[in-house]
C-alpha cells in the first residue's frame, strides 16, 4: 500500500493505513492483542475495552501495544475482522447455488453477531475494511450479481440483507425483558384487547423464537428476490 501523500491526513481506519517499519522485536504479537481484546469485548462490551486493560491481561505495559495499533478503535477494527474470520463459510456446493450461498452466509453472520454482540454497534458506526469481512462481503455481492442483480437492485438487496441480519442479531443480543414484565405486558394488552386485538390475540410478547423468525424472514426476502430475478426479461441476442 502506498505511503500517504505529504499533507494528506492519514486514514483513521487501521486497515487503510500502511504498515510502519519498526526496529527490534515487539514485546507482544498483534494476534495476542486481538485475542485478548475479543475476550474483554465478549465479557463486557465496548465500554469494557481499554488499552490499559488489554495490556494488563497480556502482562505488558500499555505503550507496548503501540507497536501494532494507534488507538482503541484500531483494536476493535482488528477484533471485528478476527471474529468474522471464524464464521462458517459456505460449502462448494452451496456456492454454486446463489440462494443456498446467501442463506449459509446469513446464518453464519447471525451466529457471529449473536455470539459477539459488540460487533453490530461497530458495524453501524463505521465500515469494516478487514480482509476476512471484505472476502465474505465480496462473496455475497458477487453471488447476488451472478444471480441477475445489478445497479440499484443489487445495492438494495445488499443493504436489505445486511439490515435483516444485523437487526435480528442485535435485537436478540440486547433486548432485555423479564418474565414478570412479559406477563404484566401481556395482561395490559389483554385489558385493552379492543384496541390491540392482534397483539393480544397472538401473544406478541411471548414470541422469542429468534432463529425461527429470522429464517422465515430470510426466506420471505429470498422468495421476493427470486421472483424478481425470474421476472427479468431474457437478454436479446
Amino acid at each position: 500500500m502506498p505511503e500517504p501523500r505529504e499533507g494528506r491526513a492519514e486514514p483513521s481506519n487501521v486497515w487503510l493505513r500502511p504498515q510502519r517499519s519498526r526496529r527490534g522485536e515487539p514485546p507482544v504479537t498483534s494476534e495476542r492483542i486481538v485475542e485478548v481484546a475479543v475476550e474483554i469485548l465478549d465479557a463486557g462490551g465496548l465500554e469494557a475495552l481499554t488499552m490499559r486493560r488489554v495490556a494488563e491481561q497480556l502482562g505488558v505495559v500499555a505503550p507496548s501495544l503501540y507497536w501494532h495499533v494507534k488507538t482503541k478503535d484500531d483494536i476493535i477494527d482488528l477484533a471485528v475482522d478476527h471474529v468474522f474470520a471464524k464464521a462458517d463459510a459456505p460449502t462448494g456446493a452451496q456456492q454454486n447455488d446463489w440462494r443456498a450461498c446467501i442463506e449459509a452466509i446469513a446464518l453464519a453472520w447471525r451466529v457471529t453477531l449473536v455470539d459477539h454482540p459488540w460487533v453490530a454497534p461497530v458495524a453501524a458506526s463505521r465500515p469494516s475494511f478487514g480482509p476476512s469481512y471484505l472476502d465474505q462481503l465480496e462473496l455475497v455481492m458477487s453471488t447476488l450479481h451472478r444471480a441477475g442483480l445489478a445497479g440499484a437492485e443489487l445495492s438494495a438487496a445488499m443493504w436489505t440483507l445486511h439490515n435483516l441480519i444485523f437487526g435480528s442479531a442485535s435485537t436478540e443480543a440486547t433486548l432485555n425483558i423479564s418474565d414478570h414484565d412479559r406477563e404484566v405486558g401481556q395482561a395490559l394488552l389483554q385489558e385493552h384487547a379492543d384496541r390491540y386485538p392482534t397483539l393480544a390475540g397472538h401473544r406478541y410478547l411471548d414470541d422469542d423464537d429468534w432463529l425461527g423468525d429470522f429464517t422465515r424472514g430470510l426466506a420471505y426476502f429470498l422468495d421476493g428476490l427470486e421472483l424478481r430475478i425470474r421476472a427479468r426479461p431474457e437478454p436479446t441476442s
